[in-house]
């Protein structure tokens, strides 16, 4: 006879560690230190948009608007180039006695493939830089956690910062309501 099989136990690791506050101007001195102590893996959670947290944080300006403005002209060139093949090289027919190829008759063809390459990179793009799509987070297993829909405030800082060692103690240190220590289950 043989043995069952055995399943594999579920490990359980630290995620991060998650504090508390309760007002706008406790998470923006919490972004601020918090970034000035060094910390590069972390992120804040509040229930509304908080002006000027992304600068306490350190955020940097998004390359977004680059690869758009890339895609649009890469839009313009493209449709340029598409009609004068079409039009001067492939299939050439003289209509009315026009000119072969002329830019005023080509403007909205170009238009509308700029705005085409430019949206879908948009689209595409935010997918990508944002990471998405993202169904799950650590934090989402704790039931403080849920107030940040409401009422609270969150400071998150990811176990795999190099500094994490010391962001419970850290954090503690802020003057948050309190502090947790967010585990998640690997399988």
């Amino acid at each position: 006879m043989h043995a069952p099989a055995t399943q594999p136990r579920a490990q359980v690791k630290e995620a991060g560690v998650l504090a508390e506050f309760d007002t706008d101007e406790a998470i923006m001195e919490a972004a601020t230190k918090v970034r000035d102590a060094g910390f590069t893996r972390w992120d804040c959670h509040t229930p509304f948009p908080v002006h000027g947290l992304d600068g306490a944080m350190g955020i940097r300006q998004t390359i977004l608007p680059w690869l758009v403005l890339g895609a649009g002209l890469t839009g313009v060139c493209a449709a340029c180039l598409m009609q004068w093949w079409m039009n001067a090289v492939d299939y050439q027919f003289v209509v009315s006695g026009k000119p072969m190829w002329s830019l005023p008759a080509n403007v909205p063809i170009m238009f509308e493939v700029m705005v085409l390459f430019s949206g879908l990179t948009a689209f595409g793009a935010m997918f990508a830089l944002n990471g998405l799509p993202l169904w799950y987070k650590p934090q989402f297993r704790s039931e403080r956690f849920r107030r940040v829909t409401d009422d609270k405030f969150f400071v998150w800082v990811d176990a795999r910062d190099p500094k994490y060692g010391e962001a419970t103690a850290f954090l503690s240190g802020l003057g948050s309501n309190h502090v947790e220590t967010v585990k998640e289950v690997i399988e």
